[in-house]
């Protein structure tokens, strides 16, 4: 089976350098058009990258917390911007350390198996690193925030997590990549929000008890001081030597016009939650 890392053209949009003002909900109401238009064959396979300062990416079960107001505040008090995203998965940590990449794709006549899109990023991360000894694994690392059965870890302690959303016969594999910084001080700010906000209380949903020492950065784990940068250039390295064509581009015309419904969704959502 050909990877879905080989298309006949990528579309790169680079939106890593934007700047604190680019607010992460624009980030997933953007993902959301692209796999309308990706699905709809009016564009083709498509990476985004994004860097979003001081945010906290809520999944839909943290909203769920008993004392979610309290974790809130908390969470404001220390400078941090919270946000609930529109796929799957719990609490993680954005700011100017961490990567994140969106690839956007069409779905085949019989749809692409979920476990081969999450397969697709992890092969992309590894040859995007393979120049580095160190193994990267796939497997859930219990302690982690926001766990899940692809967290990529070395060494047993994640760097990064992968999540999926599906949407008009498009597909966005994201996923979040700690370049640099301290893993560990994410982790402390998340196990916070989680004491605050569930407590002591049961809950039908299981919370991750976080144990900081399990997370770090790709800088730390290589030890070698990376940048977002160095890691852009590793990522449109692979990018190119899979494909005919990559080039830069932005939304088209088709994109502009769905952009607007999907970003007041996702507004709309959080407005409802948050």
């Amino acid at each position: 089976m050909e990877s879905l890392l080989h298309q006949p053209e990528w579309r790169m949009i680079d939106q890593s350098s934007v700047g604190p003002h680019f607010q992460a909900l624009q980030s997933f109401g953007m993902d959301d058009t692209l796999c309308a238009s990706v699905g709809a064959g009016q564009a083709p396979a498509t990476a985004r990258t994004w860097v979003h300062h001081n945010t906290i990416v809520l999944g839909i079960q943290d909203t769920k917390l008993p004392f979610l107001q309290d974790g809130l505040q908390f969470l404001k008090r220390e400078g941090w911007q919270p946000i609930v995203r529109n796929s799957g998965g719990l609490a993680v940590v954005l700011d100017e350390g961490v990567l994140n990449l969106s690839l956007i794709l069409p779905e085949a006549e019989k749809g692409i198996d979920i476990n081969r899109g999450y397969d697709t990023m992890w092969r992309l991360i590894q040859e995007m690193f393979a120049d580095f000894p160190q193994p990267i694994e796939a497997r859930e690392i219990v302690g982690s925030y926001c766990p899940g059965s692809y967290d990529l870890s070395i060494g047993g302690r994640k760097f990064a997590g992968i999540s999926q959303r599906r949407l008009r016969k498009g597909v966005a594999v994201q996923i979040y990549l700690c370049v640099n910084g301290s893993g560990s001080q994410r982790a402390e700010l998340i196990r916070e929000f989680y004491r605050l906000a569930k407590r002591e209380q049961e809950t039908k949903f299981d919370y991750p008890e976080i144990k900081p020492e399990v997370m770090a950065s790709l800088s730390e784990l290589l030890n070698m001081q990376l940048s977002v940068g160095d890691v852009m250039l590793r990522l449109l390295t692979q990018l190119k030597q899979n494909s005919d064509r990559l080039y830069a581009g932005q939304l088209n015309a088709v994109e502009l016009e769905l952009l607007p419904g999907y970003y007041q969704r996702i507004v709309d959502r959080n407005q409802k939650f948050l």
